[in-house]
């Protein structure tokens, strides 16, 4: 977590920070751009994705409350921080891979994935011990 509190002054913000500038400053004052990125960067290190959950991480964990300095952005902010901001935040993550490559945190390579499609035999009922059949078999599959 103090790693991205450090990692946020070394990443190119400028295409979250220059529309964020840009924007009309009457109305309500919106949470600070860099906050809303190292959220959702974290979130993301953790496996919390949704934002309603990263919403309630903000009020329960600590490490979510240091990284937002204790404020709580509500689930629709966040969502409509990522949607604004989808490709900026696709190419952070390149950057911080290249960072961590740099510092012998990670090595990158190719990966490869296959799609093909293999049929199986997985169904519960081919899976059944038929010698238990009448011992623990559900009451429909029972007769």
């Amino acid at each position: 977590m103090y790693f991205l509190l450090d990692l946020v002054n070394e990443l190119d913000l400028g295409a979250i920070l220059i529309p964020a500038q840009a924007k009309d400053p009457r109305g309500e004052k919106g949470f600070d751009p860099r906050m809303m990125t190292l959220l959702l960067l974290y979130g993301y290190c953790v496996g919390i994705v949704s934002s309603r959950r990263i919403e309630r991480a903000c009020y329960e964990d600590l490490a979510f409350r240091v990284l937002t300095a204790n404020q709580q952005p509500d689930h629709s902010r966040i969502s409509e921080f990522r949607r604004r901001n989808l490709d900026a935040l696709s190419d952070l993550f390149v950057q911080i891979l290249r960072l961590c490559q740099k510092a012998g945190m990670v090595s990158l390579g190719h990966v490869a994935l296959d799609g093909t499609k293999v049929q199986a035999n997985a169904s519960k009922h081919k899976a059944w011990d038929f010698t238990r059949w009448d011992q623990g078999a559900p009451q429909s599959a029972q007769r």
